[in-house]
């Protein structure tokens, strides 16, 4: 079983997580497996677990839900940002497009939980923000920018963001086990506290920053069923366009697959919409929420698209092929936690070598 094997893989890596579940679809059916263990209380992984998949929420919720939105014509990617939210800190000029691409200057990462004189207001701590780059200057992976786009989400929708996701995304498509938390079913913890955050505003590295830690009440415990980014849990109340999604690998491969043949969900969006969700814009690798790189499937060349998150989580999938794969984990809770993208790269070779459905798809491979 590929998903076995994966799962063996990631384990057996250096700075292995606790425990993972991985799994793929493909037209010839699903594999999933889990390995490992959920919590620090021993509970074994299982297929059912679900996990806070963290930035990985950019592309699953997030962007998705615009794609649903663009597709019935009630946002366009090229909407200028300050006609749907005014006031940001955007620049004249930015929109949708941007803010997908991570073009729009915005900071990388700033904790808006400390900005006491906008407390209580995370957007308003956002807005408050100066810009970090020039529009267009260049490709910086944004949080803020995602924040951004989820109220865009929520002011074309008239719904709040969880709303939203659930009547446009997850209700459509059946994906009974993803939602925002909090979460009371079976669920993986995260991590042991804000450790990773409150090492960031101490030390200011990687990104310089703005406020002060001023006795802040940092979580110490296992966290499990809230989510993990401080921003999404103490800014936003859980719910943010960023972060704070939870999910299982079914419902991820579900996801993945309903986007990799998108002619099989007409009711929901047009191949030519998800076409130019998932084609490069200015920077090799970055499409609209996605990103891309060409990878090597049963020794042949094959264009991907996917999504790492923080917690150790993540999404891919072939366009065109109906074929997607999921990698879960607990990274954090390793003495010296391997990256999610070291994770991934491990288990992508037991997920899609050997399968014939995606060989029989070269042509939808190239960008």
């Amino acid at each position: 079983m590929t998903a076995a094997v994966a799962v063996t893989a990631v384990l057996a890596t250096d700075a292995a997580p606790r425990g993972a579940v991985a799994g793929v679809v493909t037209d010839a059916g699903r594999d999933v497996a889990p390995g490992g263990l959920a919590d620090l209380a021993g509970t074994p992984m299982t297929t059912a677990t679900a996990f806070d998949i963290a930035s990985v929420s950019k592309v699953a919720a997030t962007t998705t839900v615009i794609l649903r939105l663009v597709s019935r014509g009630d946002l366009g990617f090229d909407d200028p940002v300050d006609r749907l939210v005014p006031g940001t800190a955007c620049a004249p000029g930015t929109t949708v497009r941007h803010l997908l691409q991570h073009r729009a200057g915005l900071w990388e990462w700033q904790p808006l939980y400390l900005d006491r004189e906008h407390a209580g207001d995370a957007a308003a701590a956002a807005d408050a923000l100066p810009l970090r780059y020039g529009l267009d200057e260049g490709r910086h992976y944004s949080d803020l920018g995602f924040m951004l786009l989820g109220r865009i989400v929520a002011a074309v929708t008239g719904l709040p963001l969880d709303a939203a996701v659930r009547e446009l995304v997850t209700a459509p498509l059946g994906l009974d086990h993803t939602g925002y938390g909090p979460v009371d079913r079976p669920v993986a913890s995260s991590a042991v506290g804000d450790a990773a955050e409150r090492r960031m505003v101490a030390t200011g590295e990687p990104y310089p920053i703005l406020t002060a830690d001023k006795g802040f009440a940092w979580r110490d415990g296992e966290i499990a069923g809230v989510a993990n980014d401080g921003n999404c849990f103490h800014a936003f109340g859980g719910v943010s366009g960023h972060a704070g999604l939870f999910s299982t690998v079914e419902d991820l491969l579900t996801l993945g697959a309903a986007l990799a043949a998108p002619e099989r969900h007409p009711e929901l969006w047009g191949p030519d919409t998800v076409a130019e969700l998932f084609r490069d814009g200015p920077d090799a690798g970055q499409a609209l929420g996605w990103r891309s790189e060409t990878i090597a499937v049963s020794g042949r060349p094959t264009r991907m698209v996917w999504h790492p998150g923080f917690t150790g989580c993540a999404l891919g999938l072939v366009p065109g092929t109906g074929a997607a794969a999921v990698l879960l984990t607990n990274r954090l809770f390793a003495v010296t936690p391997a990256p999610t993208d070291l994770l991934w790269r491990a288990a992508l070779p037991a997920l899609l070598d050997d399968h014939e459905p995606l060989r029989e798809n070269e042509g939808t491979r190239t960008p």
